[in-house]
């Protein structure tokens, strides 16, 4: 998809040639002595058409106008939501066979920053098309965009072109969050993550096997995908936008590329959908895929820990006891909470990037659906600045969060009596024990984890990945670049005989428990 901004006023707009020209009009709207202000003059004092919220009115070769035709979308009060459901609105006339290029003229909204990022993201929300594993699917015939506002200034350029490059990692995130399994392997993901990399030089991959992660004394991680046939893979991207000593920000992305639940196992009623369930990894191949494209003075490490559940005969049990990377043990009570022990090895490993901030990602928890549903993602930070810069880059961006709590009686339900701690504490308040679980291994980085289970993907006619939280992510990094460098902060403490007491105690991904002395009989 081709975006590009222009300055245009209405007479302009009405000149300009284009397959589609959508013009949103708000209630407030006065009309200008142009063809594109007499047809909406007419057509509202016939009582035609309003300009009240998602009212549409098409239109073919109207006179003075030279888009072939023209669909009045009414934008009410002018509100971002308004804007936002005129355009959903109109998804499918953008999807139309004739519909090559395409003019979304803002000229008549106020506020046209907002508008602009709306815009551009309603418009790449619609033209995005599942055809991968289709035999006669096709694209839309959509490849230009025209966003048209009346002043092209240096404020509203930047959101354009911010806006432009997130929606291109939304993309990215919901093409691989959409592919079946065996389509969308941990191998497969890798080489995903090893074609950015080739993109763009400020890209560098590396990819650990199952040897690599089993040296790392990632006990945990390898009991999750010793029932699969598939080798999991620990995916390590990096961006250097910044100088060295600049500590890095380091997303982690869960990859659970087909989750069963396990021994523990799922109902098979849309157990389809656990193919979402490596939504969080894909959205970190999103945001590198934006920052490929924006280039910000930032350095971002992206880590996905990538495997399936599955449950065969070496699959792990419940009751099973496991080591961490950071030395600490593991109950497995329910292997259908597979999430937290990939990404919990995954954040000990962070810590050797001396982080300024780490920020995991991760369909999580059917608690937080319960809590947040589909509107906004449930967010945990271990720190209030971090808490509040992600909360702000949610609204910035409209992909919404919510500040969750972590206090520490959560962790109640987490003790075990053979074990460090068993990895599920019971259904109440479930997304928030998970995340209380995972803070067990951040040591003091500052940290924060955001569980998309109820954005990541929507169910029924419109089931599909989402590709959130790209945008807020995509913000978030933004924002952090333009704050004061933060220089490289020395390793916590706690992580570190931690990291070498996991590599002597942790197993092979055929056991992937802790070794016992055989008692003396």
């Amino acid at each position: 998809m081709n975006f590009e901004l222009k300055a245009l006023n209405l007479s302009s707009a009405a000149a300009a040639k284009c397959d589609l020209l959508l013009l949103l009009v708000p209630e407030s709207f006065k009309p200008q002595q142009d063809p594109l202000s007499a047809l909406v003059d007419s057509v509202t004092r016939h009582g035609d058409w309003s300009a009240a919220g998602s009212k549409q009115l098409h239109l073919y070769q109207p006179q003075g106008v030279q888009a072939r035709r023209v669909l009045l979308l009414g934008a009410g009060k002018g509100s971002a939501r308004d804007v936002r459901a005129a355009l959903a609105s109109a998804a499918s006339v953008l999807k139309a066979e004739g519909v090559k290029h395409a003019l979304i003229c803002l000229s008549a909204l106020e506020d046209a920053a907002e508008a602009v990022r709306i815009a551009v993201q309603s418009v790449a929300d619609a033209a995005y098309t599942y055809t991968l594993t289709k035999s006669k699917a096709k694209s839309p015939a959509l490849g230009k965009v025209t966003v048209g506002v009346t002043s092209k200034t240096a404020a509203i350029s930047q959101i354009f072109d911010q806006v432009v490059a997130a929606s291109l990692g939304q993309s990215l995130a919901k093409e691989w969050g959409n592919r079946p399994a065996n389509y969308a392997t941990p191998s497969l993901l890798a080489t995903a993550a090893k074609d950015l990399a080739k993109q763009s030089s400020a890209i560098q991959c590396k990819v650990h096997g199952p040897k690599d992660v089993e040296k790392l004394g990632m006990g945990a991680f390898l009991a999750v995908a010793q029932g699969s046939k598939e080798p999991l893979q620990l995916i390590e991207l990096s961006y250097n936008g910044a100088g060295k000593s600049q500590a890095p920000v380091v997303l982690v992305g869960k990859g659970i590329t087909f989750d069963t639940g396990g021994i523990s196992l799922k109902p098979a009623a849309a157990m389809d959908e656990m193919k979402f369930d490596m939504c969080g990894a894909a959205s970190v191949l999103g945001v590198f895929r934006a920052l490929a494209e924006l280039k910000p003075a930032i350095n971002v490490v992206g880590l996905i820990p990538a495997c399936e559940n599955m449950p065969d005969g070496a699959a792990v049990k419940p009751g099973d006891v496991v080591t961490s990377m950071s030395g600490q043990t593991i109950e497995i009570l329910n292997t259908d909470a597979e999430g937290r022990l990939v990404l919990c090895d995954a954040l000990t490993y962070a810590a050797r990037f001396k982080p300024a901030a780490v920020v995991d990602i991760a369909t999580l928890t059917g608690a937080c659906v319960i809590a947040l549903g589909g509107v906004r993602s449930g967010m945990y930070a271990n720190q209030e600045a971090l808490g509040q810069a992600l909360q702000q880059a949610g609204e910035k961006s409209h992909d919404l969060c919510w500040r969750m709590p972590l206090d520490d009686d959560y962790s109640e339900g987490l003790k075990s009596n053979f074990a460090d701690m068993g990895n599920v504490a019971g259904r109440a308040g479930g997304s928030i024990t998970a995340a209380k679980f995972l803070q067990r291994f951040v040591g003091d980085m500052p940290w924060a984890h955001l569980d998309i289970a109820g954005t990541a993907w929507k169910e029924g006619a419109a089931k599909g990945a989402t590709g959130r939280p790209v945008p807020l992510l995509v913000q978030y990094l933004l924002d952090a670049a333009q704050q004061p460098v933060v220089k490289t902060r020395k390793a916590p403490e706690a992580t570190k005989p931690a990291r070498k007491s996991a590599a002597k105690t942790a197993l092979a991904p055929q056991t992937a428990a802790v070794k016992a002395k055989a008692p003396k009989v």
